[in-house]
């Protein structure tokens, strides 16, 4: 009875090395303890150190490089047929440069909300509504600063924290909050774009158009 590789891929792997093994891009699982040992050292790519991006491989590439070692394996692929190998040299961490970025985020994304805001409050006219709906219950001119706007305040960051699902560090569910589903989707439409047009790109080169003589 042969033995039995499970090859297990996910769809973007990130790598801060040049030379890639079988064990730095998949999980594996194999009845033969002795052999799953070697092939977790199997060299699968050099990339070139000076080159980092992303690199497009299939499961199939893997296939083909361990049945030539290993050609009465059989071989069990779990996951992403097609993969990327994100390759990033690692970088030293530069503290004040991070807490740099972390502040111009928190700028850009606190006064940009806050015009967002004032602008649609101003196309509703909500000060105006405001002021009528005050004037009617109690009879009495506004001064633009009444219980309505208190609570309008109140209630609109109340709002945001409850619909981002976090504030700081502190989650008010386990759910993963609306930013981090967004960027999933973004991720996977990235992955998903740079696979596809890999694969147009090796399908042109497999069958060049032929030009009228």
């Amino acid at each position: 009875m042969s033995d039995t590789l499970y090859l297990q891929l996910d769809a973007n792997i990130e790598i801060h090395h040049p030379h890639v093994y079988l064990q730095d891009i998949a999980r594996m699982s194999c009845t033969n303890p002795k052999l799953l040992n070697r092939l977790r050292v199997l060299p699968v790519i050099h990339l070139d150190p000076d080159r980092p991006g992303r690199y497009v491989m299939s499961v199939m590439d893997l296939v083909d490089l361990i049945r030539q070692k290993q050609p009465d394996l059989e071989i069990t692929p779990l996951g992403e047929i097609d993969f990327i190998l994100t390759y990033e040299k690692a970088a030293p961490r530069h503290i004040f440069f991070h807490f740099l970025k972390v502040g111009f985020v928190s700028l850009a994304s606190f006064f940009g909300a806050g015009f967002s805001i004032m602008t649609f409050n101003t196309d509703a006219d909500v000060a105006s509504l405001f002021s009528r709906i005050y004037t009617q219950v109690t009879g009495k001119a506004s001064g633009g600063f009444t219980i309505l706007e208190i609570c309008y305040s109140i209630g609109l960051g109340l709002g945001v924290l409850f619909f981002f699902n976090h504030f700081g560090h502190m989650k008010i569910t386990s759910d993963p909050t609306p930013m981090q589903v967004q960027m999933r989707n973004y991720e996977d439409d990235v992955n998903a774009t740079i696979i596809e047009d890999r694969n147009r790109e090796d399908a042109q080169a497999k069958n060049p158009r032929q030009r009228p003589s």
